[in-house]
This record gives structure tokens, C-alpha cells and sequence, in this order.
């Protein structure tokens, strides 16, 4: 009976899928709707990503640094309970997470992003029109 449910729910979703991506075709025909600008939609959207994986990044490195000095000081209270090691990992994962947007911003100042090996090859337009 569960199989018979799970078959039922995988027909409905792909038919609510496909259902939804004829209503897009046909709605967005005439509204310039391809993939072109589908992707420079996206494209768009994760302008702002560096910046919040930067932002996490500081956020849990410093996070981290704090459970690696709490750590090392429950050794120095008491080393029979917890080993240095614990803290050290800690303190360890929180400065590679610290330095890891000054690691990447100067990568991509070694690479570049001007040149020819690194750029993304352009796509001038694509269609796909469903009806």
C-alpha cells in the first residue's frame, strides 16, 4: 500500500511539473521568457552570494575560535576530562574559516578573471519555446 502512495505522489508531482512548465511556456511566449534570461536571472540573484558566504564564513570562525578557547580552558581545569586536542582542532578550524575570504579574494587576484582560460564561454541567446 505504501508503494501504491509513493507511485501516486511521484505521477502527481511530475505531472504538477510538467503542467506547470506548459503554463509557463505559453504564459511567458509572449513576454520574452527563454533560457538566456532565465539564466541571467540567476545570474542576477547570486550576485550577493560571495558576500554572505564571506559573512558565514567570519560569523562561524569566530564562533569556532571562542568553543576552541572555552575548550582549552576546560583542559587546563581539568586534563584527565578533556584532551588539548579538542581545543586545538577548535581554535584550528576557526582561523582556516577566518582566513578563508582573504585566501579566496587573493585566488581570484592571482587568476584573474579577464582571462581567456578562466572566463565562462557567452551565450548570445537560447530558446526553448513550449506550447
Amino acid at each position: 500500500m505504501i508503494k501504491n502512495i509513493n507511485k501516486r505522489m511521484l505521477a502527481f508531482q511530475a505531472a504538477f511539473v510538467v503542467g506547470l512548465l506548459v503554463q509557463t511556456g505559453e504564459a511567458g511566449a509572449g513576454t520574452g521568457n527563454s533560457f538566456s534570461s532565465i539564466a541571467r536571472n540567476i545570474n542576477a540573484s547570486i550576485e550577493e552570494l560571495p558576500g554572505l558566504l564571506t559573512s558565514f564564513s567570519y560569523l562561524i570562525g569566530i564562533f569556532m575560535g571562542v568553543m576552541g578557547i572555552i575548550k582549552i580552558k576546560d583542559h587546563v581545569e581539568n586534563p584527565t576530562q578533556t584532551p588539548i586536542k579538542d581545543g586545538a582542532i577548535r581554535l584550528a578550524a576557526g582561523g582556516a574559516l577566518l582566513s578563508l575570504p582573504i585566501v579566496f579574494e587573493s585566488m581570484l587576484n592571482t587568476i584573474g578573471t579577464t582571462g581567456v582560460l578562466v572566463e565562462a564561454p557567452a551565450i548570445s541567446k537560447v530558446e526553448f519555446n513550449i506550447r
